[in-house]
């Protein structure tokens, strides 16, 4: 399909778009079937996109990241996501929580994490959801206490994305426990090898299936007070900040895997006859495939229209929950159509739409269902 979308991309947000789509067509996509039938870490193709700089797109350059804007990061997930939807899945995790770092960590966790987490020497992960608690932020559990040099930690979290690999990893509890009384949630770095931090379980998925994602228990996990990023108690505000971001990422991944299923119905619907002609000249088809690639178009450009709202400093809490809403609920339609106009082949795990459309299908539930988007969008509405 014809890409006009680059007339309205700087030369540096075209430069990053493109490297990224390189990259990922030619070390990701190649073996994304396979390592979804196998359930497999892609180890080797996160070392192969670290090199370009693509596990530290949002750190500064001074601790060896590419201080890409939002908009410029948001367009290479999209294209990651049109290779492997689960590695770009990876990648917005790990990239998340470097950002967290950069945003709220002091000087001296810059120094000492970032670097790390930019190479790719380490993995990152977030501990937030718990077993009974993922949207209903208010009804975590997990808690930290101050004693000595050290908090201890404890709780259960549920869904980590990278938890069973990751080296390092940021935990957010419900209470803090401290000399001066107990105060609201607080956010901490978190070395898994650290006793106490166990992963219990890495779960069987529908979809998404390499981007691992992990159980995890903290029983009285000491870890550094230097480790605390950020004052006592004020992770909640902190945390509900990284929501919006999360979430128009969530949307580019969206975005992504929709694209490559209209992609594949085209090729498809251009080399499969019946009647003595393509499929592709059957108006039903045709007219199929014009609603989806509307519809991927409409997402594709709110997205980025939100990404540059987030690069500006505007408000838009509202505008990256439709943002999501949108691209994750337009995602599972495309993908299914994409299905049908495969017939009978669409149905086989020869072809990549199903795929596609086990992995699109989580995109309406992390980051905040869809239910929760139409929530946060309806208070909004009189502001």
């Amino acid at each position: 399909m014809t890409d006009t979308s680059s007339a309205l991309l700087t030369e540096r947000e075209v430069m990053i778009r493109d490297t990224a789509r390189k990259v990922a067509q030619e070390v990701v996509a190649p073996t994304a079937a396979q390592r979804d039938r196998a359930a497999a870490w892609p180890g080797a193709e996160l070392k192969a996109v670290a090199e370009l700089g693509f596990l530290g797109m949002l750190v500064p350059e001074e601790y060896g990241g590419s201080a890409a804007t939002f908009t410029e990061y948001c367009l290479a997930i999209e294209e990651f996501a049109a290779a492997d939807a689960g590695f770009a899945t990876i990648l917005h995790v790990h990239n998340g929580m470097g950002d967290k770092i950069r945003r709220y960590g002091t000087d001296e966790q810059k120094r000492k994490y970032l670097p790390g987490l930019a190479s790719g020497e380490t993995i990152a992960c977030g501990l937030l959801t718990e077993p009974q608690a993922g949207s209903d932020t208010a009804g975590y559990r997990a808690t930290a206490r101050r004693e000595g040099s050290h908090y201890v930690l404890n709780g259960s979290k549920q869904f980590i994305s990278n938890g069973s690999e990751a080296k390092f990893a940021i935990a957010v509890t419900a209470a803090t426990e401290t000399p001066e009384g107990r105060k609201g949630p607080s956010m901490f770095i978190v070395d898994p090898s650290t006793p106490g931090f166990k992963v219990t379980r890495v779960e069987e998925k529908m979809g998404q299936r390499s981007a691992h994602v992990a159980a995890i228990t903290l029983e009285d996990c000491r870890v550094p007070l230097e480790n605390i990023v950020g004052e006592e108690g004020a992770a909640y505000k902190r945390m509900l900040g990284g929501l919006s971001q999360g979430r128009i990422g969530i949307a580019a991944v969206a975005v992504g895997v929709a694209r490559a299923a209209l992609d594949a119905a085209v090729r498809y619907a251009g080399e499969r006859e019946a009647y003595g002609a393509p499929i592709l000249k059957l108006q039903g088809v045709a007219f199929d495939l014009a609603d989806m690639a509307a519809r991927v178009d409409v997402a594709r450009q709110y997205m980025l229209h939100v990404a540059r709202l987030n690069v500006a400093g505007a408000p838009c809490n509202k505008e990256a929950s439709i943002a999501k809403l949108f691209a994750s609920e337009m995602a599972e339609r495309v993908c299914s159509e994409a299905i049908q106009i495969h017939g009978g082949y669409g149905y086989l795990t020869d072809f990549p739409v199903e795929r596609y459309y086990r992995d699109a299908r989580v995109t309406r539930i992390y980051e905040g269902t869809s239910h929760i988007q139409k929530v946060i969008i309806s208070r909004n509405l009189a502001d």
